[in-house]
């Protein structure tokens, strides 16, 4: 070896000597991280997001931008992150329309759970069943009434194939052998506009865009759609307490990331969007928004869990015979 080299290796030597390399949770994030939602603005996924969002740039010194990727019933946003870089750059917040989408969709451009690392459930949220003031329907059985009276004239909106507004209305059309029409929307904004206007006669709406609705008696509540009173409209009763036995059809919100992200950025988000969860204000503002703020829990919980609700969903979709529009 001569002397150059030997200087050249004794520096590289001693280099790495002393190099100790950071973890990637000590490093994240280093740069703005994007929050897709599978959804439009203003929806319940939306404001959940930026809530949090908030709360996380506080915590970890970085953006977290929103980006709504609406369409597919949330299917398009979920795909663009499920093929992000595993970075911890790209997440996904969406809803259990991820779960209903694999249970009803017979191929979908990702795997679920398999091709997402799931990181916390934020909240719960049930919807809420719906109808114009004008179409003189108080009651679930009103609504039942009217519906078996003229089959294949009413409609009902979603806010897509395979969401919870969705499939809500399936389970229940096919609970009560009823004949209703699916128009599906881009989100539950646009579905709640047409919805106000009278052009829909009723949908299960999420809390967050029906409640205001419905205090300003544009819309009405008939029943909600989880198994027990809401917190934030306790005067609607369950559809089981409207008469439609073992109706069930709460849905949760949560992060995913991209299979194959870091373990120790996955640990660092679960662990700041459980600081953000535990804080009264937080928990306020989400209740205020029509969602339940979710209690700490492992990750590990959170993907038994999506393994559970798909099987669940997979099952109803089966029973009920639902079709993919």
């Amino acid at each position: 070896m001569n002397r150059i080299a030997a200087i050249a290796f004794a520096a590289l030597a001693s280099a790495a000597a002393t190099y100790t390399p950071q973890a990637p949770a000590q490093e994240y994030p280093a740069k703005p991280v994007h929050v897709v939602v599978p959804w439009p603005p203003g929806g319940l996924v939306d404001v959940a997001g930026r809530l949090l969002g908030e709360r996380l740039q506080s915590a970890l010194g970085q953006p977290f931008l929103i980006e709504n990727k609406p369409g597919a019933g949330g299917v398009i946003g979920a795909d663009q992150v499920a093929k992000a870089a595993p970075d911890g750059y790209t997440v996904l917040l969406t809803t259990s329309a991820l779960t209903m989408n694999a249970a009803l969709k017979k191929k979908l451009p990702f795997e679920v759970p398999g091709d997402f690392e799931p990181i916390a459930v934020v909240a719960y949220a049930p919807s809420i069943l719906v109808v114009h003031p004008s179409l003189g329907v108080s009651s679930v059985q009103g609504l039942i009434a009217r519906a078996r009276s003229k089959p294949g004239a009413m409609t009902y909106a979603s806010a897509g194939p395979g969401t919870p507004a969705h499939l809500s209305a399936e389970l229940f059309k096919s609970m009560l052998g009823l004949d209703i029409v699916h128009v599906p929307y881009k989100g539950a904004p646009p579905g709640m506009t047409d919805q106000i206007a009278g052009r829909i006669d009723f949908h299960f709406a999420n809390a967050a865009v029906a409640l205001p609705q419905v205090k300003a008696g544009k819309v009405r509540a008939l029943a909600v759609t989880s198994a027990a009173r809401f917190a934030a409209a306790p005067e609607v009763p369950t559809m089981v307490e409207a008469g439609v036995p073992n109706f069930d059809a709460d849905q949760w919100i949560g992060y995913l990331a991209p299979r194959g992200t870091p373990r120790a950025v996955l640990e660092r988000l679960h662990a700041e969007i459980n600081k953000a969860l535990a804080t009264e204000a937080v928990r306020a503002a989400l209740a205020q928004n029509g969602m339940s703020a979710a209690s700490a829990a492992p990750a590990a919980k959170f993907a038994a869990y999506l393994r559970q609700d798909l099987a669940k969903w997979v099952e109803v979709v089966k029973t009920a015979n639902i079709q993919p529009d």
